[in-house]
């Protein structure tokens, strides 16, 4: 690597769903400890729907040695709901959430909670706990799929920093340029906290795609073609996503980026590959 000081890699991972699936995210995180991550993050479904698997597998990885932050969002949940759930993590010794305003599950209709934004989950994080979490919020380099404006997408990030955040994790990115022009306006805004980048590994082109249009994440045009032009050859849209990531990746870490926070979706071959090739 060409920095001189270390990157800080974490890693997210979610609720497995059945006993073999919670095999395999063992088997995924142990294999993964050889990054040595700052932390590892677990999601938390819509509307509160993995409540009891994101607090089970915080567990899990915390009994494996790493410092384990569960993802929580205010949508669908009442204070009380939230208080209960922080003092649990916190009984827990959990030092590190992760607050994200989620989103509302299907059937849910307009039963939102009583916050309705992420800077309100991090102002009441904020006044329950007082200092005792570390709090990670979310940034969108390429906008929020939701926001009015970039600028409006940079208040409520803003916003957020302001009301008690002490670090942001970004939503992936294929485009390097994007991430520096948005910290940048952060900086520019009198934002000093560490804003590091999310990472997807690419290994399944209808996956990406289908994720990418949910988020908002842009999948470059060039990427996409060859992606498709591999078809169903697995081994080759490995080896070129492996090669598309590990170079956004120095680019990056060469540029400034703190650190790097990989969506490993629970699979630990395409992440350490990337993360191997970075070593060299």
């Amino acid at each position: 690597m060409t920095q001189s000081s270390s990157p800080a890699f974490s890693l997210e991972f979610f609720p497995p769903r059945d006993i073999a699936a919670q095999e395999r995210l063992v088997r995924a995180a142990k294999q993964m400890l050889a990054i040595q991550p700052r932390y590892v993050s677990v999601t938390f479904g819509a509307g509160g729907s993995t409540r009891a698997g994101t607090a089970e597998t915080v567990r899990t990885l915390a009994n494996m040695g790493c410092d384990a932050a569960p993802h929580l969002s205010c949508i669908g949940a009442s204070r009380d709901q939230l208080r209960d759930i922080l003092a649990q993590y916190r009984e827990a010794g959990v030092r590190r959430v992760v607050a994200l305003r989620g989103d509302l599950p299907s059937g849910m209709g307009g039963d939102a909670g009583e916050l309705r934004h992420a800077v309100e989950l991090v102002r009441f994080i904020r006044e329950e706990t007082g200092d005792w979490f570390h709090i990670e919020v979310a940034a969108y380099p390429e906008m929020h799929p939701q926001a009015i404006s970039p600028t409006a997408d940079l208040n409520h990030f803003v916003a957020k920093v302001q009301a008690g955040a002490d670090a942001a994790i970004t939503q992936y990115f294929f485009n390097p340029d994007a991430y520096f022009d948005f910290v940048e306006r952060a900086r520019a805004r009198g934002v000093t906290i560490p804003i590091v980048p999310g990472i997807m590994p690419i290994t399944n082109y209808s996956q990406l795609s289908r994720f990418s249009e949910m988020c908002g994440a842009e999948l470059p045009r060039w990427i996409r073609l060859r992606l498709a032009e591999f078809g169903d050859d697995k081994a080759s849209i490995r080896a070129f996503g492996q090669d598309v990531v590990t170079d956004l990746c120095q680019n990056l870490l060469d540029n400034g980026a703190p650190g790097l926070h990989f969506y490993t979706l629970n699979q630990s071959e395409a992440t350490m590959g990337i993360w191997k090739n970075l070593q060299r």
